[in-house]
C-alpha cells in the first residue's frame, strides 16, 4: 500500500504548527491517500505510463446512466475511489443532501455534546485538507440507511498522475520484446498438455498474448504511517466494482467451477498482490494434495486387501481362541476373551500395515517437495506481476507505540529533561512477564482439559460395564473413544476463539513497534495456542496412553487402548478432529457468521422511521457495501490451512485418508472463501507483498516436526517394531505365527490388591486364575514377577534406533529435494538478466536519438544551446554505460544461469 507523497508535505506543516493541527488528522489523511493509490495501483501495473492514464480517464463514463447506483457522483462523471461512513444523530427528512464540495456542517437540531462536537470539528478539518489537496468530495447525510451519513471521495485526474508518478511499482514501457518459447520436443510436450488442460483454465480474457511482454522501470516514493481515527468515522472502505465482481463470481467465487483453475490475475488485480499470493498458495497446496490423496488411498485399499491374510489379526479372530484377558478397569469390568477384539485388530491393520512406513517417508518427501514448488511458485508470480525490485520498506511506528513514547517522554522531562524515542526491554518487561505467564496458563488449561477427559473416560467406562444390556457392554470401548473425541472437538472449537482473543490482547500489551511486528508476535501467539489446543489429544493418546505401567495391573488397564493397539484410537481421535474443525469452523463458521453479522446490521439500520416506499428502493452501491462485513485480514485463513497442513503431515501414519480429506475439504474452501471476498466482505485495501511472510517458516517448522512426530508414531505407537522384531528375532520360523501370544504377559488373579477384584469373577462362566493382558513383563512365577522383561528392552532399543534412522534419511532425503530442486526457475532467471540487459540497451538508444534531434536542430538553431544539451546528453549516457556495465556485472555474478547471450 502506498500512500502519496502529499501527505508528506501535510505532515510537514503540521509539525510546524502543531499547536494548529491534529495529529489524528494527518495520520487519517495518510491513511485515505494511501487507500486510494493501492486500489488504482492494482489498474496499473500491467499498462505503460500512457496507458495507464487512457485507463484512468475510461472509468469515468461520458453519460449519466450509473449514479444511480452510488458508484459516481450525482453528476455521473466523477468515480466515487472511496467511501467514509460516519454517525449522524438526527437522519433528517425525505431527500439526500448532496454537494460536489462539502463547506462548514451546519448543526441541526441544536447544539451537539461536547463530545460529538470534537468529532464533527475533526471531520470537517480531515475533509478540509482533502480538498485543499485537490479531492473532491461529495456528502450524503439523509440515506436510507438511518443514523449513518457517508463521504464519497473522487481522486480527480490530475491527483492520480501525480501519485502515480511516486509510486514505487514497475510500470512497462513502450518497449516490447518477444519471450522465446522453448523448441523441439519439450514445446510439443507443452503444447499437448496446454490443449488437454485447456477445459481446466477459466474463461478470463488475456489482456496481451503471452509471449509478448513489455519492459517495465520502477517508480519510487516513500511510504507514510497511516491510522483511522476511532469513532470519527465508523468505517472506510472502496467500493465494488460492479462489472469485475460479476467476472470473478462466475470464473472464481462460483462452485460450479470447482474443477477449474483460479484466474489468480484477475484476483490480483482486483484485490492487490497480498491476496493474490494467499489464493496462488492455497491453489498450489491443494493440487499438491492430488497425489498425496491418491498415495493415501492405494495405502488404505492395500489394508483392506491384505486384512485377510494379516496372521496377528486371524489368531485374535480365530473362534478357537480361548485367550482369557484381565479386567479393562477396577471393581465392575470382568474378564474377556480376546477373540471379541476381532473388529478392533481388523479395522487397525487398515491403517498400521507395512505400507504405514513407506507412506510416512512419501509424505515428508512431499512437504519438502511443496515448500520448494511453492518456492518457484512465488518467484514465476513475483516476475509474472513485475515485483522482482520490489523491497518492502519499513514501517513507521504504530500511534499506540508512539502515545506510549510521548507517555514516557513526558514522565522523563520532569525529572531530567532528556527527550526519549523509544521503549527499551525494561519498559516492556511488565508485559513480557504477562505474556509467558498467560501463555503457559493457556497451555496449562489445555492439559487440565485433556486429564479431564481422561476421568470422563474412566467414568463411563465403569458406568457402561454395570449396564444391564449386552449390546452396551460389548461396544463399550467404541462408545467411549467416540464420544471423548466429540467433546474434545467441541472444546477445541470453544477454546480457538478465546485463544485467538488472547493472544491478540497479549500482543497489545507488548507494544510492537511497527504493523509488521505486530501482524508477526500475533500470528505467533496464535498459532502456539490453536497448535497445542489442536493437538494435545492426539499427543496423549499417541505417546503417553497406556506407558504409564507401574508393577499394579489396574493402573495400566485405566490408560491402556484395545488390542488392535493405540493406533487405531489415534486415528479415530484425528478423523473427528479434523473433519470436525473443516466441515463446522472452517465452513460452516465461515458462512453462517458473516451472514448472522449482515443480517444483524440491516435489522439494526431499520429501527428508526422508515417509510415503506423507501423500503423498496433500491441501495446505493455505497449503502450496499456497507451492510458487509469489513475485511478483518488473512490470518484467519492462513491459520486454518495451517493447522489442516498439521493434520496432513504430522500424525499421517495414523491417517492416511488425511490427504482426501483435505483434499475435498480445500475444493469447497477455496470457492468458499472466493465467495466471502465477493460477496460478504467489503473490499480490501489492495496491498503489495512479495511473499507469505511468517507463514513459510511456519510451514517449513511444521514440516520438519512431521518427520520427528511421525517416526515417534510408527516407533511407539504402532506395532510396525514389535512385528519386525519377533519375526527376524523371536519367531521359530520366520513368520507372524505366535506373535500375539508373545506379546501377552500373564497375571494371576489372586495377586489383585484388596478392593480392585472384580464383582463378577464367573462373568465367562467358569473361575480364572490366570489372565493376559497387553504388554513385556515377567509372568508371577518367575523370580522377578511382574517386572520388564528382556524383551521389552530389545523392543525399546529398536524402537530408539528407528527414530534415529529414520529421521536423518529423512531429513537428509528432504536436504537433497531441496538441492536438487532451485528456488528460481531458470527460465525466469534467464528472462530477468534478458530484460535488465535490455532496458539499458533502450534507455541508451533513446538518449542517442535525442542527441540526433538535438543535432538536427543545432544545424538551423544555436550551436550554443547544442553545447550545453550535449555536454548534458553525454554525462546521461556515460552514466547509462556504467548502468549497464554494473547490471551485467551483477547479474552475472548473482547467479550462474544468467549468464547467457544478449
Amino acid at each position: 500500500m502506498f500512500p502519496c507523497t502529499c501527505a508528506l508535505r501535510l505532515q510537514t506543516f503540521f509539525h510546524t504548527n502543531r499547536k494548529k493541527a491534529s495529529k489524528n488528522t494527518t495520520v487519517r489523511i495518510n491513511k485515505y491517500l494511501q487507500a486510494i493509490s493501492s486500489i488504482l495501483t492494482t489498474y496499473s501495473t500491467c499498462l505503460s505510463p500512457c496507458s495507464f492514464c487512457q485507463l484512468l480517464k475510461a472509468l469515468t463514463p461520458e453519460e449519466n446512466t450509473h449514479c444511480q447506483n452510488g458508484l459516481f457522483f450525482q453528476d455521473g462523471q466523477r468515480r466515487v475511489d472511496y467511501v467514509l461512513t460516519y454517525p449522524v444523530k438526527k437522519p433528517g427528512g425525505g431527500r439526500s443532501s448532496r454537494q460536489s464540495s462539502l463547506p462548514m456542517a451546519d448543526l441541526e437540531g441544536g447544539a451537539l455534546n461536547g463530545h460529538e462536537d470534537h468529532k464533527a470539528f475533526r471531520r470537517e478539518e480531515f475533509e478540509g485538507k482533502l480538498r485543499d489537496m485537490g479531492l473532491e468530495l461529495e456528502k450524503e447525510e439523509v440515506t436510507k440507511i438511518p443514523g449513518v451519513g457517508f463521504v464519497k471521495i473522487h481522486a480527480p485526474w490530475n491527483v492520480l498522475c501525480r501519485e502515480a508518478e511516486f509510486m514505487k511499482l514497475k510500470m512497462p514501457t513502450k518497449k516490447v520484446y518477444e519471450v522465446k518459447q522453448s523448441s523441439g520436443i519439450v514445446e510439443k510436450i507443452s503444447s499437448l498438455v496446454s490443449k488437454v488442460l485447456e477445459p481446466l483454465h477459466p474463461q478470463v480474457e488475456e489482456h496481451q498474448p503471452k509471449n509478448i511482454k513489455h519492459l517495465s522501470h520502477t517508480f519510487s516514493r516513500e511510504k507514510q504511517h497511516f491510522l483511522l481515527g476511532s469513532g470519527v468515522y465508523t468505517a472506510a472502505y472502496p467500493l465494488h466494482d460492479v462489472s469485475s465482481i460479476h467476472l470473478l463470481y462466475e470464473e472464481w467465487a462460483n462452485y460450479s467451477v470447482f474443477y477449474k483453475y483460479q484466474p489468480i490475475g484477475l484476483v490480483r488485480k482486483y484485490f492487490g498482490e497480498k491476496i493474490g499470493l494467499y489464493f496462488a498458495w492455497l491453489g498450489l497446496y491443494t493440487q499438491m494434495l492430488i497425489p498425496a490423496s491418491v498415495v493415501g488411498v492405494i495405502v488404505f485399499l492395500y489394508g483392506c486387501a491384505t486384512v485377510d491374510d494379516n496372521i496377528p489379526s486371524m489368531e485374535i479372530c480365530h473362534p478357537k481362541n480361548n485367550i482369557t484377558m484381565c479386567p479393562l478397569c477396577d471393581r465392575v469390568c470382568s474378564y474377556w476373551k480376546l477373540s471379541t477384539a476381532c473388529g478392533t485388530a481388523r479395522a487397525s491393520h487398515l491403517f498400521d500395515n507395512p505400507t504405514t512406513v513407506f507412506f510416512s517417508i512419501f509424505m515428508a518427501l512431499w512437504a519438502a517437495m511443496f515448500m520448494e514448488h511453492w518456492k518457484r511458485r512465488q518467484m514465476r508470480l513475483n516476475y509474472e506481476w513485475d515485483l522482482t525490485g520490489f523491497e518492502e520498506e519499513e514501517d513507521h511506528p504504530r500511534a499506540e507505540y508512539e502515545f506510549k513514547v510521548m507517555q514516557k517522554s513526558l514522565r522523563k522531562d520532569k525529572k531530567s529533561h532528556h527527550k526519549v524515542s523509544t521503549l527499551t526491554c525494561r519498559d516492556r518487561l511488565p508485559a513480557y512477564m504477562a505474556n509467558i505467564v498467560m501463555m503457559l496458563l493457556m497451555i496449562g488449561v489445555t492439559f487440565a482439559i485433556v486429564f479431564g477427559v481422561i476421568l470422563y473416560r474412566i467414568s463411563t467406562k465403569a458406568a457402561l460395564h454395570m449396564s444391564s444390556s449386552s449390546i452396551t457392554r460389548n461396544h463399550v470401548q467404541l462408545t467411549v473413544k467416540t464420544t471423548a473425541a466429540i467433546i474434545n472437538l467441541v472444546v477445541i472449537l470453544i477454546l480457538d476463539e478465546v485463544y485467538g482473543a488472547v493472544a491478540r490482547w497479549l500482543t497489545v500489551l507488548e507494544i510492537p513497534k511497527t504493523d509488521k511486528s505486530f501482524e508477526e508476535r500475533l500470528i505467533f501467539k496464535t498459532f502456539i495456542l490453536k497448535f497445542f489446543n489442536a493437538f494435545t489429544p492426539i499427543i496423549y493418546i499417541a505417546f503417553f496412553r497406556g506407558r504409564l505401567v507401574t508393577s499394579h495391573l489396574m493402573l495400566f488397564c485405566f490408560r491402556s487402548c484395545a488390542h488392535g493397539g493405540c493406533l487405531m484410537e489415534l486415528c479415530i481421535q484425528l478423523s473427528i478432529t479434523m473433519l470436525g474443525k473443516q466441515l463446522i469452523q472452517n465452513n460452516l463458521f465461515e458462512i453462517g457468521i458473516p451472514k448472522l453479522k449482515k443480517l444483524i446490521r440491516f435489522i439494526r439500520s431499520k429501527q428508526g422511521a422508515f417509510q415503506e416506499e423507501e423500503r423498496q428502493k433500491k441501495l446505493q452501491r455505497y449503502e450496499t457495501d456497507h451492510f458487509l462485513e469489513p475485511f478483518a485480514g488473512l490470518t484467519p485463513e492462513y491459520m486454518e490451512m495451517i493447522i489442516q497442513f498439521g493434520f496432513v503431515t504430522l500424525f499421517v501414519a495414523s491417517f492416511p485418508l488425511a490427504p482426501l480429506f483435505a483434499l475435498l475439504n480445500n475444493i469447497i474452501e477455496i470457492r468458499l472463501d472466493a465467495k466471502k471476498f465477493v460477496t460478504e466482505l467489503r473490499r480490501p485495501v489492495a496491498a503489495r507483498a512479495k511473499d507469505i511472510g511468517i507463514w513459510y517458516n511456519i510451514l517449513k517448522g511444521v514440516a520438519k516436526v512431521a518427520v520427528i512426530i511421525n517416526a515417534f508414531v510408527i516407533s511407539f505407537t504402532s506395532d510396525f517394531i514389535p512385528r519386525m522384531v519377533y519375526q527376524y528375532t523371536y519367531s521359530p520360523d520366520g513368520s507372524m505365527h505366535g506373535f500375539v501370544n508373545h506379546t501377552l504377559s500373564y497375571f494371576n488373579v489372586s495377586h489383585f490388591q484388596e478392593g480392585k477384584e472384580t464383582l463378577d469373577p464367573l462373568h465367562l462362566g467358569y473361575p480364572v486364575e490366570i489372565c493376559r493382558y497387553k504388554d513385556y513383563r515377567e509372568p508371577p512365577w518367575s523370580a522377578t514377577p511382574y517386572e520388564i522383561s528382556k524383551e521389552f528392552w530389545t523392543v525399546l532399543a529398536v524402537r530408539l534406533a528407528f527414530v534415529i534412522v529414520f529421521q536423518n534419511i529423512v531429513m537428509l532425503m528432504s536436504d537433497i529435494v531441496d538441492w536438487l530442486i532451485p528456488d528460481i526457475p531458470k527460465d525466469i532467471s534467464l528472462q530477468i538478466h534478458k530484460e535488465k540487459i535490455l532496458l539499458v540497451d533502450h534507455f541508451m538508444k533513446e538518449e542517442q536519438r535525442k542527441i540526433h534531434i538535438l543535432e538536427s536542430r543545432v544545424s538551423t538553431g544555436s550551436k550554443e544551446v547544442f553545447s550545453r544539451s550535449n555536454n548534458n546528453i553525454t554525462t546521461m549516457t556515460h552514466s547509462c554505460s556504467q548502468l549497464h556495465t554494473k547490471c551485467t556485472k551483477a547479474s552475472n555474478a548473482s547467479n550462474d544461469v544468467f549468464i547467457v547471450q544478449s
